[in-house]
């Protein structure tokens, strides 16, 4: 099965990564965070920092032709389990009704500053 990537004219060329991946009705999504497009951390707590992570996961899901209402995997990294309540109150907007699975972690991030990443799998077939 032939995979295809997705890039955003947004994407660092320095990041060696494609936001969103599709291997037939499969669209894998690389860990969004907390960033404009510029790079820029945004949100200063967790709340915001998810909200945004959201924005950017859809938008990563989109170049593959995909939606929030595909996802049927998702893993969420918390630099704090702490942030887990505030977290899951931003998920619940997003995933009203029949939510993915999920994984919830803490983990340190790669980038000081964030507090959360997210990466998603969808099915969407074709």
């Amino acid at each position: 099965m032939p995979r295809k990537t997705f890039t955003h004219p947004n994407t660092p060329t320095s990041v060696p990564l494609s936001p969103a991946a599709r291997a037939g009705d499969l669209v894998f999504i690389s860990g969004q965070v907390p960033t404009d497009p510029s790079g820029n951390i945004v949100g200063s707590n967790v709340t915001e920092q998810t909200h945004q992570v959201f924005k950017n996961c859809q938008a990563a899901l989109a170049l593959a032709g995909a939606s929030f209402d595909d996802v049927v995997k998702v893993n969420v990294y918390l630099t704090d389990v702490n942030y887990f309540a505030a977290m899951n109150e931003v998920y619940k907007q997003y995933f009203p009704e029949s939510p993915p699975t999920r994984t919830t972690v803490g983990t340190p991030l790669a980038r000081l500053g964030l507090l959360i990443e997210i990466d998603m799998v969808a099915y969407a077939p074709l």
